[in-house]
């Protein structure tokens, strides 16, 4: 059994499923709901759901939703130290979503902001690292965070980066974002980031090009499946069908489903299938987490 190390965010998603058009500067009928979100958060959940075990390195604040969020992560297994501070409140991330099941974020980090180095738990049980994109794209963490891959690295383990959404990346400088992907073991993105982070017009092109920075690019096409390389090897997958309802959490879903497996096998095939698989789980549902049982 693996153990993967999440390090990045924990917070709450307030998601709005709209039912019209957005009438802006006026009501918008829609159906609001909130789940326990955060990118790293998610994948951690969705880690246990893979018979494998996962552990968060994230902060919430000392409120009510932080103690709730704690819970949640409990309920689910996911191992934690020391995820309450007094300071920043509990993050929060607004998303609406469209009648196409599409989503548009407006992340507030809150109190994961202040991580520090002194949040990373010890590595000796760890089979390997998955890193969330707003840990290193928020400057107030960014240092921390720098400081703690450096000894994962020294500590021999690997290191799976998400960089998260285009819009997110622009707030640094492109070669900032690949100065990081050149840290890093593996990069899983979509066909919008590839292309950004690729500069790229076709993802072919940005996989090639991104390959000059990491070992592994795995590329999520969406409907279309996903696609990897690894050195020298190349793999495709289609995706699998079912009903979308919100695609909330689709890439942390796969990313959960990719990395044990990887870790497990060093099979892209078979990796990129495990990460399709749960991403069709998570699509097929409102929010960003697994049904708990």
């Amino acid at each position: 059994m693996k153990k993967i190390l999440c390090i990045g965010d924990l917070a709450l998603d307030v998601i709005s499923q709209l039912k019209e058009p957005i009438n802006y500067g006026n009501d918008t009928a829609s159906r609001i709901s909130s789940h326990p979100g955060g990118q790293a958060a998610n994948v951690s959940t969705w880690i246990t759901r893979t018979h494998s075990k996962a552990q968060l390195v994230a902060r919430v604040g000392n409120d009510p939703v932080g103690f709730a969020l704690i819970s949640d992560l409990d309920k689910y297994g996911v191992e934690h130290m020391n995820l309450m501070h007094s300071g920043r409140p509990t993050g929060v991330v607004v998303i609406l979503v469209d009648a196409n099941g599409e989503r548009t974020m407006f992340p507030d980090n809150g109190a994961n902001a202040d991580l520090e180095v002194s949040d990373l738990p010890p590595l000796d049980d760890v089979d390997g690292v998955y890193l969330s994109g707003y840990a290193l794209l928020d400057f107030r963490s960014r240092d921390a965070v720098l400081s703690m891959i450096a000894k994962i690295k020294a500590a021999g383990k690997p290191i799976y980066f998400d960089p998260t959404t285009t819009g997110a990346m622009k707030i640094v400088s492109r070669e900032e974002v690949l100065s990081w992907v050149k840290l890093m073991d593996g990069i899983l993105l979509n066909s919008e980031e590839a292309l950004y982070l690729g500069g790229a017009k076709d993802v072919q092109t940005a996989e090639k090009n991104l390959t000059a920075y990491t070992p592994l690019v795995v590329i999520k096409l969406g409907s279309r499946g996903a696609m990897a390389v690894h050195k020298d090897v190349v793999a495709k997958v289609s995706a699998v069908t079912t009903n979308v309802v919100d695609t909330t959490g689709a890439g942390d879903s796969f990313a959960a489903g990719f990395i044990p497996k990887w870790l497990e096998t060093n099979d892209l095939e078979a990796s990129l299938s495990a990460g399709t698989a749960l991403a069709a789980k998570c699509v097929a549902t409102v929010g960003a987490r697994p049904p708990l049982d």
